[in-house]
């Protein structure tokens, strides 16, 4: 499956990239990251719920962290805000300005653009649903660079979040208008390890998809060797995701839906009541 070979490339390239990320296993299931601006060596986190280890991995990399992006205010993805502000004093923390975050410093709306370093280009996107102000970073660099979008926990590899604050509509335009219009070769790096159970609930939506398939095979894989299963790309999402497939005609006739909101409706009740 090309996804795997993508992996490889995009490693044994990454030193030639001008914007480089870093995983950053954190508390359970939780993922920080590390973004470094090669020419610069200067950072942006994301979501360090433990900015000591984050801290400790930008020391590693010689990288001077310059701010904080927080997709939404849970205190998974929050709750090491203040800590960090001490941790590196004047850091900029930013959040999105209805969502509430905690030890934010600066507030961003949909459409709001920041820089990091000499070449890397954030873009605020607005994503609400799981939280009401939740918001996802777009990230370009250089033209060699593929762009990275950091989701939070509105998409997941083969998933999205619980609508705890939103609804179906507003899940349906975070993911399959707002995310989905992103350039297919975007990387996408989630909030959350869930990729093998996303994948096995996908195959309950969609047991003939061989993407599915394939991809849960190599996520299985992936994990038994303790090796993460992100990025995804925005393209592949497309093609495994059942929420974000939720407007062809032919899931929406999976679940016994004629719409692609009342799809992602039943998709995500599905999902919440699935003992997988």
């Amino acid at each position: 499956m090309n996804n795997i070979g993508d992996h490889k490339s995009q490693q044994s390239i990454g030193h030639a990239l001008k914007m480089k990320v870093i995983h950053i296993p954190c508390l359970e299931d939780n993922y920080s990251y590390l973004v470094i601006d090669e020419k610069t060596k200067q950072g942006a986190v994301v979501d360090p719920v433990e900015p000591e280890k984050v801290i400790g991995v930008a020391k590693e990399n010689g990288v001077e962290v310059k701010l904080v992006l927080t997709t939404h205010h849970h205190w998974d993805h929050a709750g090491g805000n203040e800590k960090i502000k001490e941790l590196v004093p004047g850091i900029k923390v930013y959040g999105g300005s209805i969502d509430n975050v905690k030890g934010c410093t600066n507030k961003v709306e949909n459409g709001d653009k920041l820089t990091l370093g000499a070449d890397i280009n954030i873009l605020s996107l607005h994503t609400p649903c799981h939280t009401k102000g939740h918001i996802s970073y777009y990230l370009t660099g250089k033209e060699e660079d593929d762009p990275a979008v950091f989701t939070g926990d509105t998409l997941f590899v083969a998933g999205c979040g619980k609508f705890f604050e939103g609804t179906a509509e507003q899940m349906h335009e975070s993911l399959c208008v707002t995310l989905a219009s992103l350039p297919k070769p975007t990387r996408v790096y989630c909030g959350h390890e869930y990729t093998v159970k996303n994948l096995q609930f996908a195959q309950t939506v969609e047991p003939e998809n061989a993407k599915i398939s394939q991809k849960l095979t190599w996520a299985q894989q992936q994990r038994q060797s303790g090796l993460p299963t992100i990025p995804s790309t925005i393209g592949e999402e497309l093609e495994i995701n059942p929420f974000m497939r939720a407007d062809l005609p032919e899931v929406q006739e999976k679940v016994g839906c004629k719409s692609p909101v009342e799809a992602l409706r039943k998709i995500r009740e599905l999902k919440d009541n699935w003992k997988g």
